[in-house]
């Protein structure tokens, strides 16, 4: 990604994380911190938090195949307080256009976070072929010029920011793949699951 700054990736990529896989140890917190972000009633009864990258694909295949499902049934109807918590993953393209993209989200604001995240994981592939191109139509579609682009993606406090929030969840929570779900507290197998397996998991946890 030559086209943003070698600075932004240089710093972020002092974080050595897992492969965005199927595998990865266990842990995973529920409570929740004002860096998240989330969506739904937060006095439901049941906290799923999703440690997950934009730039991973089985995150990316997630987002699109069960994703809007899940939300009309737990998060529209109130049953569950979604938290999603970021995480940069992989090597190359993967974390490159994560970084960027999660800085993005953030400096669009936390009504429009999920609207850059979502058309972030949608043209995923198209990101990794044409980053900044495609990250600047992301950043226009919710009404930032590509002069702020510029100064989001190279802030270096942001920076630092994101990189401390990817450490925490490594090393706190101890999650180092992507996808991870974690209910009530309690972590599911990293990796992709299908509806009726989290079904399964948020009614075990009382929903």
């Amino acid at each position: 990604m030559s086209q943003i700054r070698v600075a932004l990736l240089s710093a972020l990529m002092v974080i050595s994380l897992a492969a965005c896989t199927k595998s990865g140890s266990a842990g995973g917190g529920a409570a929740l911190t004002k860096d998240d972000m989330d969506l739904g009633n937060p006095n439901a009864k049941v906290t799923v938090v999703e440690y997950a990258s934009v730039g991973c694909p089985v995150c990316a295949k997630w987002q699109k195949e069960v994703f809007p499902d899940f939300k009309a049934k737990y998060i529209d109807s109130g049953k569950v307080h979604y938290v999603f918590r970021e995480m940069l993953v992989g090597q190359g393209a993967e974390v490159q256009v994560a970084a960027a993209g999660f800085l993005l989200a953030r400096c669009a604001g936390k009504d429009k976070y999920f609207a850059v995240t979502d058309a972030i994981f949608k043209d995923q592939q198209q990101a990794f072929e044409a980053p900044r191109d495609t990250l600047v139509d992301v950043a226009k579609s919710v009404g930032m010029t590509e002069d702020q682009f510029n100064k989001c993606t190279n802030d270096e406090k942001s920076i630092q920011a994101l990189n401390d929030r990817v450490d925490h969840h490594n090393r706190d929570d101890k999650v180092n793949s992507t996808p991870t779900f974690v209910i009530n507290g309690k972590q599911m197998e990293p990796g992709y699951h299908s509806l009726d397996e989290i079904d399964a998991a948020i009614k075990a946890a009382g929903a």
